[in-house]
């Protein structure tokens, strides 16, 4: 079973903690400098905090389907780029304070959307959501494939800081 990510950028990272673990009646399932998340059961949520700018309200940082195996990254990433999406593939990428395989699409609001898979946990924070498929269709690093009109982009081996951020 997947469950939707909603990835927040907080400029009160405590006073959001306090205020979803309330919300939710539960605390969160990791936490780290600048950073919090909650694995939330019912409704099924990844809530992801993520620390911003002092004094700046709450803005949407990305969204996301967390699933639970490599396989449903694969083929997210094939249905998604058959239905002529531009897709952004990251492997083995250290992004809040995991080990993920994922895939970045983004929405008609240029909202970014991630479905990924956390393998295991890391100590680095590493890359947030600044993997924008589309935005200028190239990759430094990544290998953009032409799929008869549709655009894919893979880039292995993410990491911190890494291409297309």
């Amino acid at each position: 079973m997947s469950r939707v990510q909603l990835a927040l950028r907080v400029s009160d990272l405590e006073g959001s903690v306090a205020f979803y673990s309330k919300l939710f009646g539960t605390e969160p399932a990791k936490r780290r400098p600048g950073y919090a998340n909650f694995a939330i059961e019912q409704p099924p949520l990844k809530l992801v905090l993520l620390e911003g700018a002092p004094d700046q309200p709450t803005v949407l940082d990305h969204l996301g389907v967390e699933v639970f195996d490599r396989e449903e990254v694969d083929a997210a990433t094939e249905r998604l780029t058959e239905a002529g999406l531009i897709t952004l593939t990251e492997n083995d990428t250290t992004c809040c304070y995991a080990l993920q395989d994922k895939v970045w699409v983004r929405g008609p609001g240029d909202e970014p959307w991630e479905v990924y898979v956390v393998k295991g946990d890391s100590d680095q924070y590493g890359r947030s959501a600044e993997a924008q498929p589309g935005a200028d269709d190239t990759c430094a690093c990544g290998e953009v494939t032409d799929l008869g009109g549709k655009q894919a982009v893979t880039v292995g081996s993410g990491t911190a800081g890494g291409c297309c951020s």
